[in-house]
C-alpha cells in the first residue's frame, strides 16, 4: 500500500496495526504511514525487534512442520496476520496436502487478503474472530465446520499473548481454549519476553503500542508464560528463545534467558 486512499473501507489508516507493522519488519508492502511510522519507532527502542519478528517466523514454520510430521492434521492459526511467505497452511501441507488450517484474525486487511488468497483452497479458511472471545472463536461455525475438537488440533498462539496485558484475562484465554481441545491437540506458542530490558524502554515500547488497534503489550517471565500450561505436557526443549526452538542448523550456542526476546514453547494436551 503506498498511499491511504488505498484503505478498504471500515479501515483508519491513522490508526497503526500490530499485524501490519509485523507485515512491514517481515517486508511486506501491506502497510501504511502510521504502521511503518510506529515499526520504526519501535527499532529505536527495540533494534533487533524485526529479527525477533523473523525468528518468530521461522518458528512457525519448525513446529508446525514438525506436528504435521507427528500425524497433526488439524491446525487453527489465531491471530494470524497477514499473509506471508510459509503460511501454516503452505507448511502443514508440504507434510500433508490433507491437512486443514483454520487462520482467525480481528483486522479487516488481514481476512480481505487471506480469503483472497485461499478462496479455491477447501482445505483452509480465514474467520474473522478475537483472541479475547475464545468461546465464541473456538464454537464459531466458520472453525467448526471444517475443525473436529473430538480430535487432535494444534492451536497457534503465535505472538498474540502479549497483547492480552490483564494476566487473569490471558489466563483465562488459554483455559478456554484448552477446554476445547481433545487429548492429544497442542497449543503453540510465542511471546514477548522482557529479559535485561530497563523500565524505561518498556515504558516507551509501551507508548508505541497503545496507539495501536491492540491498546497495548507487556512482555512475561517463563513463569508466567509456564502457567498458561499447568496440566499439559511441554515438549523438549521447553521454554526458550524461538530461534532455540529445535534450529535447522546445529546449535551450540548457549541460550540466554537473561536478554529480551520471543519465547517459543509447543505443548501437548493430556
Amino acid at each position: 500500500m503506498t498511499s491511504e486512499e488505498q484503505a478498504p473501507a471500515g479501515i483508519d489508516p491513522s490508526v497503526p496495526s500490530v499485524a501490519r507493522i509485523y507485515d512491514y519488519w517481515l517486508g511486506g508492502k501491506d502497510n501504511f504511514a502510521s504502521d511503518r511510522a510506529a515499526a520504526d519507532k519501535l527499532l529505536e527502542f527495540v533494534p533487533d525487534a524485526r529479527e525477533m519478528c523473523r525468528e518468530n517466523r521461522a518458528f512457525l514454520t519448525r513446529a508446525v512442520s514438525l506436528l504435521a510430521k507427528e500425524g497433526v492434521t488439524q491446525f487453527v492459526d489465531i491471530g494470524s496476520g497477514l499473509p506471508t511467505q510459509d503460511n501454516t497452511h503452505q507448511v502443514a501441507h508440504r507434510v500433508n496436502p490433507e491437512a486443514r488450517v483454520v487462520y482467525v484474525d480481528n483486522d479487516p486487511i488481514v481476512l480481505v487478503h487471506g480469503r483472497a488468497l485461499l478462496e479455491d483452497n477447501r482445505h483452509t479458511r480465514v474467520v474473522v474472530g478475537d483472541v479475547r472471545k475464545p468461546a465464541a472463536l473456538m464454537a464459531d461455525p466458520e472453525v467448526t465446520e471444517l475443525i473436529d475438537y473430538s480430535r487432535p488440533v494444534a492451536v497457534l498462539l503465535l505472538a498474540i499473548l502479549h497483547f492480552v496485558s490483564d494476566d487473569e484475562e490471558a489466563a483465562a484465554i488459554m483455559t478456554a481454549i484448552r477446554s476445547e481441545l481433545a487429548p492429544g491437540s497442542y497449543v503453540v506458542m510465542t511471546h514477548g519476553f522482557p529479559g535485561e530490558l530497563q523500565n524505561d524502554t518498556l515504558e516507551s515500547v509501551q507508548e508505541v503500542y497503545a496507539k495501536t488497534a491492540s491498546g497495548g503489550v507487556v512482555g512475561r517471565s517463563r513463569a508466567q508464560i509456564a502457567s498458561f500450561f499447568e496440566g499439559m505436557e511441554i515438549i523438549e526443549p521447553g521454554i526458550v528463545p524461538s530461534e532455540a526452538w529445535r534450529p535447522d542448523v546445529p546449535w551450540d550456542v548457549p541460550v540466554d534467558f537473561t536478554k529480551h526476546g520471543v519465547l517459543g514453547v509447543v505443548a501437548r494436551v493430556r
